[in-house]
Parts: C-alpha cells; structure tokens; sequence
C-alpha cells in the first residue's frame, strides 16, 4: 500500500527493518500471548496478510496485523497493538480503518477479530466502527480469559442472509472431512445428535471409498447419504455424471476394480433403501432453496484455492446471500484460527469453480433433511 499521512504520523507498510520495533511493541503491549521475534519475520514477508504500522518521526508507534485466508473473502484481526507513546491520538482507529481498506481492495468482504471480553475500551472502538458480536470463545488467552468474536462486512451491507445455526465440529485425521461435514449437519437438524471421534470414524467407515488419489480413502457421495440415512435422516444426492466417481483418480487397475465396486454397491443400496440419487446439475438458486426449506447441504469441492492442492474436500453449507455461499470448513488452517472456519465467505463465482472436482469435473451434493414423522 501507499504510504497515508496524517497531521501527526504516518501509515505504511511494514518492513524486515521494523521487527526490533514490532517486538518492543509486543513487549509494551500485552503479558500474553505475544508475537515472538520469529513469528514476526515471517509475517513481515508472508503474502497472505496485510501488515501496517503507524510512525513518527522514525518511531514505529504501533502496528496492525491481518490474515487473509486463501480462497475465501474472509479477513482476520489478528493483531492490533499502540504503544504507550502513541495512545489516545487516534491510532488505533487509522490503523484499522487502513487494515479494513487494504483487506478489502485485495477481495475480502469480512473483517473478523476476538477482543477480551474484558476489555471495553477495545470493544467500545469495535464496536464504534462498525463491529458487532457474533459469539464468544472460553478460555481463548493464555490467562484463560473468554474472547468475544466480532465482524465487520467491510464491503457491502449483506441483505437476505439465508443461514442455519450449525454447530462446528473440526475434523481428527486427514482423511474424515466427510465423516466431519455429515456430523455438523446432523447435529444442527437433530439436537439429540452428539458428534464425536468414534462417530466420525464410524461414519467413514459405512462411507469410504476404500483408495483415493493418495493415501487413505475419501468418502462417497452416495456412501455419505447411506450413513446419514442410518442415522434417521432424509437425504438425496445430486451428481453430474452417472460413471464411477473417482475411479480415474488412481493409477492401479485393482485399485480401480475395487473403487467400481463400492461405487455399484453404493448405487444399489441407495435404490434399495429409496434414497434419490439424481444425476444432475445443482444450481446454487437450488442451494438457497434447499437452506429456506430447512436442510442443509454437503458440498464437495477442491481445495486448490484453498491451499493450492487438488484434494476433494467436504464442507458443510451453512448460509447463502447474493454474492457469498458460507460454508463451515472441518478443516482447521495451521495459520488461521479454527474458528474462522465457521461461516467461511466464499464467493459465488468463486465456488462454481471450486466445487468441480477432478478431470471429470465432478460436482455433487448430499442433501440433509430431517426425517418426516410418520402420520398418526
């Protein structure tokens, strides 16, 4: 960014020149949960993040830290910190009016941040620029102290929200993102449904297809809405093609003997139990509709703009507006804070991108719904 100036100090970029500064700052500023010298190298040179500090007169009076999470419209107050020299001058305001600035020119459309929920100085300035609570988070800091989490739509005001309340429920291994999406939407429709590590395992077990491109099996569409299914739910799948999916994905022709077969018995258990599976585009007007209707939605996609591979990934959608579909993403991103990936903004042209996957362009959707109770 261009250097701002104002009557008494400046806005700029941050430089490798300024981390003895940064850390002093970090010394002044907080007893916890510091930045060490380390961390901020590393984000003086990373790309995924803007990074400003205030000077005067050569003296780096305090600084602001955002992460911008690849693939999505979402950005993250990571940091925001003024040293005693620069206090009640307006600083702290600049600073995030410019970080809000910067993350918006490079795409974002959210600001989000966690603040002490003891710290109403900081939340009186949130919230006078625009920044409302959206939840909380218990022992977040080092001291055990509780954070409220705050938003800010910093490019458009949203109008006809469609969204569901779904709990989060993050993935344990590598490979059960699908087992992880099917237990967020069960628990939202049904609050009986308790997730867990031995569901989740359980769930991949009835859902996997058995290889993959690498390593472990990913899960089936239609092996999905069959466990889901045995959970006491109404499902449909939607998928573009009629052939075995992912079977082109692996090299080995028994490999690809074994992924047919799991596909064939998947399709025939899904006709014998009644469970639709229509062969099909969806729109995302349908997705909308699905999300009035009261079901949520199962979506694969590829996680290339993500993290620049090409892994299929299940994600659980939570919300749609007129430009962003959100998502919660089972997925914890080692640099993001977990709960950035819930109602994860991305938007609507972005997804039809990523929701093809493979060399056949797959797309596909499990439809959730609770279960009709049957008439007295």
């Amino acid at each position: 960014m261009s250097v701002q100036s104002f009557p008494t100090f400046v806005i700029r970029a941050a430089e490798p020149a300024d981390v003895p500064a940064l850390h002093a700052l970090e010394q002044a500023c907080f007893e916890g949960d510091r930045l060490s010298r380390r961390r901020l190298r590393h984000w003086v040179a990373a790309e995924n993040r803007v990074f400003l500090v205030a000077e005067r007169a050569g003296q780096v009076l305090g600084y602001a830290l955002v992460l911008l999470r690849r693939g999505t419209r979402l950005a993250r107050l990571y940091s925001l910190a003024v040293g005693p020299a620069g206090r009640g001058q307006g600083i702290g305001k600049a600073l995030l009016a410019a970080a809000e600035e910067a993350s918006s020119q490079s795409g974002r459309l959210f600001m989000r941040l966690e603040v002490a929920e003891d710290n109403l100085p900081a939340i009186a300035l949130y919230q006078q620029l625009g920044y409302r609570a959206f939840g909380s988070y218990s022992n977040y800091y080092e001291n055990d102290g509780d954070a409220l989490r705050m938003q800010k739509r910093i490019r458009y005001r949203p109008e006809h929200l469609r969204s569901l309340e779904v709990p989060w429920y993050g993935q344990s291994t590598d490979f059960t993102c699908g087992p992880a999406a099917a237990m967020m939407a069960m628990a939202a429709l049904s609050p009986d449904y308790r997730p867990s590590i031995s569901e989740e395992l359980a769930l991949w077990r009835q859902a996997t297809t058995i290889f993959m491109t690498s390593g472990h099996g990913g899960c089936h569409p239609i092996g999905l809405a069959l466990a889901i299914r045995a959970r006491g739910f109404d499902c449909a799948v939607y998928l573009n093609q009629s052939t075995p999916l992912f079977a082109n994905g692996v090299r080995s022709a028994k490999k690809k003997a074994v992924i047919r077969q799991v596909d064939a018995d998947f399709r025939a258990a899904a006709h014998t139990q009644g469970i639709p599976v229509i062969e099909q585009e969806f729109t995302q007007e349908q997705l909308q509709q699905w999300l009035e209707q009261g079901a949520l939605a199962l979506l694969l996609i590829s996680t290339y703009r993500l993290d620049g591979k090409k892994v299929p990934h299940w994600v659980t959608l939570t919300g749609i507006d007129e430009e962003c579909l959100y998502v919660h993403d089972p997925d914890e991103d080692d640099e993001q804070n977990p709960l950035d990936s819930q109602y994860l903004p991305i938007a609507r042209e972005d997804f039809a991108r990523m929701s093809l996957f493979g060399r056949e362009r797959l797309r596909t959707a499990v439809v959730v719904r609770r279960a009709e109770s049957p008439a007295n």
